[in-house]
């Protein structure tokens, strides 16, 4: 006998309480084995391919491409196990012959089938927060039926009755999941009122007696919010399912007056009818709205609460960086990996943060304490399609400049195809932050939450300079320091910012320190 097991999107670390469906990687029908992928999400961290914990048939998929789901929302349902009788499973097209296709076949004992018999009992090799490796059967659930219980089900269209099943066997779940964006579909096509009016025009349904079309709790939870009755709005989804976006859209809407009509020769109020006038174009469009969600979002808030929390103060110097410029063209040209400039500025960080360790901190305001940290876990602003992101290189302090390279690499090209983890984008205690790319001079830094403090490098470019008593062309960096001032005092930061510029103008300074 198939069961079918709801799989609810997991808690995928670090405080993430919710993720946007980016593409779903499986239909209804498809059978899946245990820890494939199904569903690729995106977080405030990173692009995250969600692995399903069973082996079966998929008989539903909840939430549409581009919507976004709360952590515990159901994500999809899988028949487990062997159908009964040759009975079909609810959710699973018939094939076409008419027949049910079955869930999996059953594999022989000691195989390694992807849809084993009584599979809940199959622990998953694949750890995500929130579901595991729990070998104990999983707990049989209830499924809200699609129409309240004493109601009369809508009567679907001629061509989608389904042939009639076998009896089902004595024990079995009779309870079908409501899943499918197609059994919603049905009750939104038998309780749709029409509409008149010209072709393509919206106007608001007439309020519905049976279930409304929304499978999303985030969209209710958004329609509560905004005071709109989802029974009111026409859904924009496929087969009339109400998104995220017809909630905005009615949300900010202007009300239609009844009292004006328009015809064409003018606008008619109270039987006289007045010429219209066309107000000239200006050049302008409509005004957009972005979303604050997703990888904007996050940075938004930390951002916002960097400002709300930390007492922060800047200071900066200009450096002649044309020793630091001279010895990484030695490294390069002495054969071996390359060296990236801004390795070496990592290494002189944590050079200087051994030096200044009241910066490599963070405050815990609720012991009231400074917590200073033993290892140096370096983060590092990364512009990527995406948007901002802060990869973290792990215990920095013990690498080299070569070491410190490829770790750069390998970091920045994992944050531009979208495949960071929530664990190399958290756990940071200070951050470089290499503005110079983007053309411009100086900065004064945002601290990145929780951290203590930030160094901006600016662009490096040639400057008419004093150098050994003469003027001289040389290349100049800005450096800027932004602290955390409840860490430390102006000459703590001081002393940090000008131990970094030293080993800017004298990268030999690094030596005493290796």
């Amino acid at each position: 006998m198939a069961r079918v097991l709801e799989f609810k999107l997991p808690d995928l670390g670090e405080g993430l309480t919710e993720a946007e469906i980016v593409r779903w990687l499986v239909a209804v029908g498809d059978v899946v084995a245990i820890d494939q992928p199904v569903v690729e999400v995106e977080t405030a961290k990173a692009m995250v391919e969600v692995p399903c914990p069973y082996g079966g048939v998929v008989t539903a998929r909840y939430g549409e491409e581009g919507e976004e789901l709360p952590v515990g929302a159901p994500l999809l349902t899988v028949a487990v196990g062997a159908p009964d009788d040759g009975a079909p499973v609810a959710g699973v097209p018939a094939d076409a012959t008419g027949g049910s296709k079955p869930a999996a076949p059953a594999p022989e004992p000691g195989s390694s089938g992807a849809a084993p018999v009584g599979g809940a009992e199959e622990g998953s090799g694949n750890v995500l927060v929130g579901y595991g490796t729990s070998a104990a059967a999983a707990r049989r659930r209830r499924v809200r039926p699609a129409a309240p219980v004493g109601a009369a089900a809508p009567a679907p269209p001629a061509s989608a009755v389904p042939a009639p099943a076998a009896a089902p066997a004595p024990g079995a779940v009779t309870g079908a999941p409501v899943a499918s964006t197609a059994s919603a579909a049905e009750a939104v096509r038998a309780v749709s009122v029409p509409v008149d009016g010209p072709a393509g025009a919206s106007a608001p349904a007439a309020p519905l007696d049976g279930p409304v079309p929304v499978i999303s709790p985030l969209v209710r939870k958004l329609a509560r919010e905004r005071g709109l009755d989802l029974r009111q709005l026409r859904g924009s989804g496929p087969d009339g399912l109400i998104l995220r976006v017809d909630v905005e859209r009615a949300s900010t809407a202007p009300a239609p007056s009844p009292e004006l009509t328009h015809t064409a020769s003018g606008v008619t109020v109270s039987g006289h009818t007045a010429p219209t006038h066309t107000a000239p174009a200006s050049g302008q469009g409509a005004e957009e709205r972005v979303p604050l969600r997703g990888v904007r979002g996050a940075v938004a808030e930390k951002l916002s609460r960097s400002r709300r929390e930390i007492p922060d103060a800047t200071c900066w110097v200009d450096a002649d960086a044309t020793e630091l410029m001279a010895a990484r063209a030695a490294m390069n040209a002495a054969g071996g990996p390359k060296i990236s400039l801004l390795a070496l500025l990592a290494r002189i960080c944590t050079a200087a943060l051994a030096r200044y360790p009241e910066l490599n901190s963070r405050v815990d305001q609720e012991a009231r304490e400074i917590v200073r940290l033993p290892a140096v876990h370096l983060g590092f602003a990364a512009q990527t399609e995406r948007g901002l992101v802060v990869p973290v290189v792990r215990d920095a302090h013990g690498r080299s400049a070569e070491s410190l390279t490829a770790e750069f690499a390998r970091l920045t090209e994992a944050a531009r195809t979208g495949s960071l983890s929530p664990a190399q984008l958290t756990g940071g205690t200070f951050t470089l932050n290499n503005y110079g790319v983007f053309g411009v001079d100086g900065s004064t830094p945002i601290i990145n939450h929780p951290e203590a403090a930030m160094l901006g490098v600016g662009r490096i470019v040639p400057k008419p300079w004093v150098h050994q008593g003469e003027l001289a062309v040389r290349q100049v960096v800005q450096l800027s320091l932004t602290f955390d001032h409840r860490v430390c005092d102006g000459g703590t930061a001081g002393g940090f910012l000008r131990y970094v510029a030293d080993c800017v103008e004298h990268p030999a300074v690094l030596l005493r320190t290796l």
